[in-house]
């Protein structure tokens, strides 16, 4: 009889256990990643990943957070569509780029990969520059111009260059200028504006790219990604897929604790992280120059999102985008929401 009850108890805790297990979140029942790999671009603009890296800052959050042997594995995209096709193969688990390409992916996989933004890395202007003494503003561009960006139609750059053909021609003549445009990594697209030796007559760049062009007295500023989006905005962000978010809860958290303080410690001591910035990029630019860029009241270091519902409003009205959010909190995961967005 013991045994019969004995047999009827075990069951039912086989059956407890079974319906546990279906309740619990994704992730719960399995191990979290040993290996976290993130991708960063180029520019001043990602310095809080290159912070990250050097101080080796999800490392220790990790391992406060109970993740003592994980390994972070950091690469280099010079695009960010590139970036995004790592992220859709699995060979990528954290990407980071501009807006534009952040509201274009959580569009295309709503519903399956449900990637979303983790954080802002900043609040950054770009800059279009051109050589040619011809052009005043957005609206002489013309053919024999070339616009060098990181990717046609889809970067960051080539979304607010949208916007503003958008301000000068009409909406509906919005994509007016893409067959101007090259796609170009932003170190190339800086030799090849300044030697003057190639077709490429204008970049629309970011920082330090865009400054080391306008110390070229051929160089001149365009305009401002500010002056189309009407005030400070976020350039670009961290993002990841659903799955890597639920699935690991405490490697994501490392990470997004990692770029917070990140942004203290950069926002803390402009002068070490320019000289950071150069040793890791091993770049020829003089602390004093990266420092200047970073002390620019328009150059904000944050983790809070600004200004993604004029980039999504705007990309919803041409057909960028099939789903417009509701608010920046649909685009960002929930550790973010905290923050003052907008």
């Amino acid at each position: 009889m013991i045994a019969k009850h004995g047999f009827r108890f075990g069951r039912l805790v086989a059956y407890l256990g079974m319906a546990t297990s279906l309740l619990l979140p994704a992730g719960s029942a399995s191990a979290e990643v040993s290996e976290v790999r993130i991708a960063q671009q180029f520019g001043v603009n990602y310095l809080p990943l290159t912070v990250m890296k050097k101080h080796q800052l999800v490392e220790k959050h990790a391992q406060r957070l109970g993740l003592p042997t994980i390994k972070v594995t950091w690469t280099q995209f010079g695009a960010g569509n590139v970036m995004n096709e790592a992220l859709f193969a699995g060979s990528l688990d954290i990407a980071s780029g501009g807006v534009g390409p952040l509201l274009k992916i959580w569009d295309k996989t709503k519903g399956n990969l449900d990637v979303r933004g983790v954080a802002s890395l900043g609040s950054m202007p770009l800059y279009l520059n051109t050589t040619n003494p011809r052009v005043k503003s957005i609206a002489d561009f013309g053919k024999g111009d070339k616009i060098a960006l990181p990717a046609v139609r889809v970067s960051i750059q080539a979304i607010v260059l949208q916007m503003a053909t958008a301000k000068a021609f009409g909406l509906e003549n919005y994509a007016k200028l893409e067959d101007l445009t090259v796609a170009m990594r932003h170190p190339d697209a800086l030799a090849a504006l300044t030697s003057g030796g190639t077709e490429i007559n204008a970049h629309f760049a970011n920082s330090p790219f865009q400054e080391q062009e306008l110390q070229n007295p051929n160089v001149r500023r365009v305009l401002s990604s500010y002056e189309v989006l009407g005030g400070a905005s976020t350039l670009n962000s961290l993002y990841t897929t659903k799955k890597f978010h639920d699935g690991n809860p405490k490697t994501y958290q490392a990470v997004f604790d990692a770029l917070k303080e990140a942004v203290q410690i950069i926002n803390k001591d402009k002068r070490a992280a320019a000289e950071l910035y150069i040793a890791e990029e091993q770049s020829k630019l003089a602390p004093e120059f990266v420092q200047k860029i970073l002390e620019d009241p328009e150059f904000i270091v944050t983790s809070t999102p600004q200004g993604i519902m004029k980039y999504a409003d705007f990309m919803y009205r041409v057909k960028g985008i099939k789903n417009n959010p509701s608010n920046w909190k649909d685009v960002y995961f929930q550790e973010v929401h905290a923050e003052p967005g907008s």
